[in-house]
């Protein structure tokens, strides 16, 4: 369960879920996901780092930039899929949650 934990962890922060889906749709250079994220470039690079310490998305060097890319993007979209699911199903219970609900992170 540790590793379940830790990967889950990947998937905690909403600037992350973003940045994830929007690689899902290609691969990214940080300029482009700061431009059309509107996130911070320090934001952006620190939540890559983290889904690239989680084995979540890579890079390849182009000139003095990198590439991003997500993973194994079959299996993030199913997991992004599954959550939603279950989203639906629990009517969004888990915003209630006084632990990790959107009062908290508001």
């Amino acid at each position: 369960m540790t590793a379940a934990a830790c990967l889950f962890h990947g998937f905690s922060d909403r600037s992350r879920l973003v940045i994830l889906q929007h690689l899902l749709l290609g691969e990214h250079r940080v300029v482009e996901l700061t431009d059309h994220l509107g996130l911070a470039q320090s934001t952006v690079s620190k939540h890559l780092a983290c889904l690239r310490d989680c084995g979540l998305v890579t890079s390849r060097p182009q000139g003095r930039a990198s590439i991003f890319s997500v993973t194994h993007p079959e299996a993030t979209a199913q997991l992004l899929s599954a959550a939603e699911t279950l989203l639906d199903l629990t009517g969004f219970a888990v915003t209630l949650c006084p632990n990790h609900g959107m009062s908290t992170h508001e």
